[in-house]
């Protein structure tokens, strides 16, 4: 049963979101969109916030989607379609979720809508991700790591872990920058993690995944290897979770393995790891979600991907040590930054 102090708690997370995230003002559209395995807990906190600012919210809950991205699209609401198209914010907490779908990527061409995709994030996770840190510095450390990132577009980058992941592959170049707050048309993510874009063709080596998303999330009871030598060549082990990826990779595949598009640091302070919230999960500090498929400026890819997550990873980029077990060590200036994000337990 929640307590007043967890109430208190999530109104919090649901404030910092609506308000300082995601900008809503009197008298905007506020679309919140669940399904049917939504914690209605956290729909309905947010559904309040927007309302307390004067905006006009309104919820729509559908049937939980088998599949994300545009695997969807047979399943969406022609309805919901056109109250996208009417709204000023899109707050998007199914799970599998919409982004990549038709009906995203044509509310986001009317170039009004601000949205932010936080598919299936619950009350605890609303509470830790928005109301238990500091975002402004949250995201001066994040911002940092984007731009360092960024700036090493055409270097080589190794991620590694204790239990067996050990793949190098050379950084794309820099990517779309995340925004602090969404005052401006376009798509947001809950903050607390940074991307990390490959060139396809040059990853190589060992994945050892301990959770996976892939026609749902769970964490895995036995890690799963995938090797990979340019495309994902195979999953070593055998049974009931290889199957699901296994199927869910030649789904988003167009019948074959693809390629890792993309790897990620998780650095919010306050996640925790509990393998049922993957949005959460991914942002626990040293957490690494690796999408797993085509990319998205080809024909069927994009957010269809199943990704696998790997833990306490330690990176390096050209040698350098800037990940170790999970922690920022270098730059030192922003190791200690990094070092200084603390929850907040009240």
């Amino acid at each position: 049963m929640a307590t007043a102090i967890d109430n208190a708690r999530r109104m919090r997370g649901a404030r910092a979101l609506v308000e300082d995230h995601m900008q809503v003002k009197a008298g905007e559209s506020v679309l919140i969109t669940a399904d049917t395995a939504s914690d209605m807990a956290a729909v309905n906190a947010i559904f309040d916030a927007a309302a307390t600012l004067g905006s006009r919210p309104m919820i729509s809950v559908i049937p939980q989607l088998p599949f994300q991205g545009k695997l969807a699209d047979p399943y969406l609401p022609t309805a919901l379609q056109a109250a996208l198209r009417e709204a000023d914010v899109w707050i998007d907490l199914t799970h599998p979720f919409m982004a990549g779908s038709d009906a995203h990527d044509r509310a986001m061409k009317g170039n009004r809508l601000r949205a932010l995709g936080a598919g299936g994030m619950d009350s605890a996770a609303l509470a830790r991700l928005y109301g238990a840190v500091d975002l402004d510095g949250l995201f001066e450390v994040q911002s940092a790591l984007d731009t360092l990132i960024g700036d090493a577009g055409g270097k080589t980058c190794r991620v590694t872990d204790d239990i067996g992941t050990d793949v190098s592959f050379v950084l794309a170049p820099r990517g779309q920058a995340k925004k602090r707050r969404a005052d401006g048309p376009g798509m947001n993510t809950v903050p607390g993690s940074v991307v990390m874009l490959p060139e396809l063709q040059s990853v190589r080596g060992t994945l050892r995944l301990v959770a996976a998303m892939h026609e749902h999330y769970t964490a895995l009871q036995r890690p799963l290897t995938l090797e990979v030598d340019g495309r994902i060549q195979r999953i070593v082990e055998q049974g009931p979770d290889a199957q699901i990826l296994d199927r869910a990779l030649r789904r988003a595949g167009r019948g074959d393995y693809g390629y890792v598009i993309h790897f990620s640091y998780g650095l919010h302070p306050a996640a925790r790891f509990g393998g049922q919230c993957f949005i959460e999960d991914i942002r626990a500090t040293g957490a690494n979600a690796i999408g797993l498929g085509m990319p998205w400026w080809e024909p069927g890819g994009g957010e269809n991907h199943p990704d696998g997550v790997v833990l306490r990873q330690s990176l390096s980029i050209d040698g350098q040590p800037i990940i170790e077990h999970g922690l920022v060590v270098w730059p030192e200036a922003l190791a200690g930054k990094a070092a200084a994000l603390m929850p907040r337990f009240d």
